[in-house]
Parts: structure tokens; sequence; C-alpha cells
């Protein structure tokens, strides 16, 4: 046994295996989350270059789209300046083509004024005299004025020695004579009149006009002598009747009762009666007597209703208004144009008869020089 022990291979020794190394993986690691970091810190730089870059951008925009208003603007003012000065040179260009007929007419007047007597400028005095009567009377309507040009034209003629204005100094003197008829519209002193009214209805006070028969106005006693104190038997029996006053109120039914206005009624009826007044004034100015007399007519019932009619300040306003509705702002106008369009005939035969004798003249010189 022991023999056939010894004859066994000897046993082999088992090797240990060696421990498996871990410090590359842990480098890799380290490596990747470096690279990780470095990546996420280079894309949050990119990310704030991107927005930085979307802001820059965003301003550029809006800086383009203020100077895109900015010279749009420039561009509308300069076409509005250009615009201008082309409207002022038309303007200049029409003026030098005014002036410049003027000029010729000018010229003209002054050529055909070596030919003119003394008659000629008469007669054109005359005319244009006759001419501002007729625009006063028709467009102003100023009989004095008129007149005061009828009469003046009619000296004018009577210094010419031209015995063909006998029709129109006959048909001047129907048209003065028609004019001394008729009686001229102070429009001045109406219209002053009327301005004097609207001032005094705006002094007019509240409590002498509306409030002065109410019951509880208190009015100063005539029966007291002013400076003395009336005595306890006299101040009770006041005060009892004051008290009695106020209890009972006495109306009479048989005449209609006028309501109290209030202070703001009040101003609102001087208001009223203010505009009633100033389209008087307006109808005076344009002489239109329809609306003068509407307009007076409503003033006085206006003031018939709201106020006292026995206070003075009233009864003087109201008889100045009868007073004025009575005045005629539109008189009938007669025509005295038909002086003026004789004279126009009149000269008009003169100046062909003046032709007809330049004509003349021009052929008798011509046949002396043949």
């Amino acid at each position: 046994m022991t023999e056939t022990t010894h004859q066994l291979p000897a046993p082999i020794p088992q090797k240990s295996s060696p421990r498996p190394r871990l410090w590359p993986v842990w480098l890799m690691a380290l490596l990747a989350l470096i690279l990780a970091v470095a990546l996420a810190f280079w894309s949050w730089q990119q990310w704030h270059t991107h927005q930085a870059t979307l802001q820059t951008l965003k301003n550029l925009q809006q800086d383009t789209a203020q100077l895109e208003e900015l010279y749009g603007d420039r561009g509308n003012q300069q076409s509005q300046r250009l615009q201008a000065l082309e409207e002022k040179l038309a303007a200049q260009r029409e003026l030098i083509a005014t002036q410049r007929r003027q000029i010729d007419h000018n010229a003209r007047e002054l050529l055909e004024a070596g030919n003119r007597t003394r008659t000629d400028w008469l007669l054109a005095e005359a005319e244009y005299l006759l001419r501002i009567a007729n625009q006063r009377l028709m467009i102003e309507k100023d009989i004095r004025g008129a007149l005061s040009a009828l009469q003046s034209a009619d000296e004018v003629l009577a210094e010419s020695d031209d015995i063909g204005v006998y029709p129109v100094r006959q048909q001047l003197a129907r048209e003065i004579l028609a004019l001394k008829g008729l009686t001229g519209v102070d429009r001045t002193g109406l219209y002053l009149k009327l301005e004097a009214v609207i001032g005094s209805i705006h002094q007019l006070t509240d409590q002498a006009l509306i409030h002065a028969r109410a019951p509880d106005f208190a009015t100063a006693d005539s029966d007291n002598p002013a400076g003395t104190e009336p005595n306890a038997l006299v101040r009770a029996w006041r005060q009892f009747t004051d008290t009695l006053q106020q209890v009972i109120v006495v109306r009479r039914m048989d005449e209609p009762v006028k309501p109290l206005l209030s202070p703001d009624q009040s101003a609102y009826a001087r208001l009223n009666l203010q505009l009633m007044l100033e389209e008087a004034e307006l109808a005076v100015l344009r002489g239109n007597q329809l609306l003068y007399q509407r307009a007076l007519t409503k003033a006085r019932a206006a003031i018939l209703d709201w106020y006292d009619a026995s206070h003075p300040r009233v009864k003087a306003i109201t008889a100045t208004l009868a007073e004025l509705a009575e005045r005629n702002v539109d008189p009938e106008l007669p025509d005295i144009s038909q002086s003026l369009d004789l004279l126009k005939e009149r000269l008009a035969g003169r100046l062909a008869a003046g032709n007809d004798k330049d004509a003349q003249s021009a052929s008798g010189n011509g046949g002396d020089d043949s």
C-alpha cells in the first residue's frame, strides 16, 4: 500500500487567478463625465449666444423699422414741401400773369387816355359814382350813401358840356326824388338800442322781479319809521300776522297765477332773452324785416311771461321793444340803375363817334399822301 502510494504522481499545485484591474473603467467614466460637462457648457454658451443673436436681430429690426418710419416721414414732409413750393410757384405765376394783364390794360388805357377830353373824364367819373350808388343801395342798403352818390354824379354831369347827358340827368332827378321819399334806416342806432336792452336785462335782479310776490319774501315795513324800534305789542302783532300769513295763503282764482322761477330758471330766462335780442340784431344788420319782427315779438312775450310787468325796469324794456318793433329795417328800395344804363349808352355812342372820326381822319390823310 505504501509503495503504491509513493508511485502516484505528485499533485500539481493550483495557481491563484489574477485580480481584475478596474482603474481603466474609472478613467473612462471620468473622461466621459468631463466630456459631458464640457458638452453641456458648450451647449449653454451656444444657447446664450443664440439668444443674444436673436435679441440683437430684434433690436436691428426695430431700428430698421424706426429708420424706415423716419425716412417715410421725411419723405412725406419733403413731398409736402415740394407740393407747397409748387403751389406757391403756381400762385406766383398766376400773379405775374395777372400783373402782366393789368400792365397791358393800363397801357391801353393810357394810350386811349391821350385822346380823351375833359368831358370824357367827367362822364367816366359820373359812371363810377352811379356804380357806387347802385352798390350802396342794392348790396349795403345804404340809402344816404346812395343818395349822396347820385347827387354827386348829377353835379359832375352838370359840369360837362355834353348835351347828350340830358336824358341821364332827367332820370337822375327822378331817382334822387325817389330816394328822398324813403326813410333811412339807422342800423347803427337800432343795434345800439338792442345792445342797451340786453345790458338792462342782465341787470334785472331775481329778488326784485321774481321773488317779490313770494309769501316768504321779507320787505321793509313802511309803517315803521326809520330809526325807531317797535314796542313789544307791535312786535308780537307783527309776528302773529307773519305766522298767520305763512299758515293761510289766499289765492285769487279769477286771475292766472304765474309760477315763480328758481335762480337757475331765471338765468336761463335771461340767456334766452339775450339770444332773442341777438337774433333781432342780426336781422337788423341783414335787413330781414320778418326775422326782426319775429325776434322782438318772442322777446316781448317772454318778458311778459317770466317777469313782473309792473316793475319799472321791465316797463322800460317792454316800451323800448314796442318802439323798436315799429321800425322798418327793410324798406322797399327803388330801381336806380336806369340812369347808369343811359350813361353807358351815351359813353358807347361817344366812343363810336370818336372811332369814326379817327377812321375818317386816317382815310383823309391817306388821300392827301397819294
